[in-house]
Order: C-alpha cells, then sequence, then structure tokens
C-alpha cells in the first residue's frame, strides 16, 4: 500500500510541475510579447516619428507596458467599440442623437486623425422646406 500511495504522489508531483511549467511559460511568452511591443513603442519615439515630444512619447509607452503586466490594456475589441460609440450619442436627443448615430455607424465624411488632435466626423442632412 506505500508503494502504490507513493506512487499516487510522485504522479501528482509531477502533473503539478507540468501545470506550473505551462503557466509559467504562457507567462514568460505574454511578458515576452509585452516586452517587445515596449522595444517597437521606444524605438517609433526616439525615431522622432512620434506627434508627441520624445519624453512624453517614452512615458506612454512604458505606461502602456505596465498596464499590459497587469492586464488592462484593451485590445479595442469590437463589441466594446460599438457600446463607446452609442455611449457618445447618449446625450443628444432627437434629430441631434440621429444623426450622431449615422456618424458613429460610419455614414458621412471623417478627416482628421488621432495625432493631429482629434477625428472630425460629419453627415449633411437635407430636410425640406417648411
Amino acid at each position: 500500500m506505500y508503494k502504490s500511495n507513493s506512487r499516487f504522489r510522485t504522479c501528482l508531483f509531477i502533473a503539478a510541475i507540468g501545470a506550473g511549467s505551462a503557466l509559467s511559460f504562457s507567462t514568460f511568452a505574454a511578458e515576452s510579447d509585452a516586452q517587445a511591443r515596449y522595444r517597437s513603442e521606444r524605438a517609433y519615439c526616439m525615431s522622432g516619428q512620434s506627434q508627441q515630444d520624445q519624453a512624453t512619447c517614452l512615458k506612454e509607452a512604458g505606461a502602456a507596458l505596465q498596464e499590459n503586466r497587469r492586464n488592462n490594456l484593451s485590445t479595442g475589441d469590437q463589441p466594446r467599440l460599438n457600446q463607446n460609440a452609442e455611449v457618445r450619442c447618449d446625450v443628444l436627443r432627437g434629430d441631434d442623437r440621429s444623426a450622431c448615430e449615422a456618424r458613429m455607424a460610419g455614414q458621412g465624411t471623417t478627416s482628421g486623425s488621432v495625432a493631429g488632435g482629434g477625428i472630425i466626423r460629419e453627415i449633411t442632412t437635407t430636410k425640406p422646406a417648411q
């Protein structure tokens, strides 16, 4: 009976090591991806191509790495983006809200950029004379 119990403990120990190794490997891979992304963002900051001053760019890259380590970075999944677009229009009523929802759905024209200070969405609605 002692041998059988000993084998069982050995199997449990090996299984625990295997599970720990797999978890450790996935954590290492995620950290490695985060580090690679940080190095890429840092190189971009150092190249002078960023629309921000170098100190701000480096600070933002470091903050993104820290949030990634905490699992707080979102990838901007489509359902979340759609929900955010709806929330933007919640404060409006009537025709203004309808126009806002149309702009958020991609209708109309879009100009500008985030790096340039903002994205401008415009839609033209023709109303009949009264």
